[in-house]
């Protein structure tokens, strides 16, 4: 049987969705070891003056 711990992240950027992924898995990894996958859970966008302003991921980070 094998146990892994998810980590949970939210995580923006103002350029794109791919640049909120790297963001977010960098922050994570500065602090926790042997991050082995993740998933994205949930995208958004924010909307200002019909223009998108801002990428928003949630993910779920995989840690063994």
């Amino acid at each position: 049987m094998a146990i892994a711990k998810v980590v949970e992240v939210n995580s923006s950027s103002s350029k794109s969705f791919e640049d909120a992924i790297q963001t977010g898995i960098a922050k994570v990894t500065e602090t926790i070891k042997n991050v082995q996958g993740a998933w994205i859970n949930e995208q958004k966008v924010v909307i200002n003056d019909n223009k998108i302003t801002e990428y928003r991921v949630n993910l779920k980070i995989r840690v063994c």
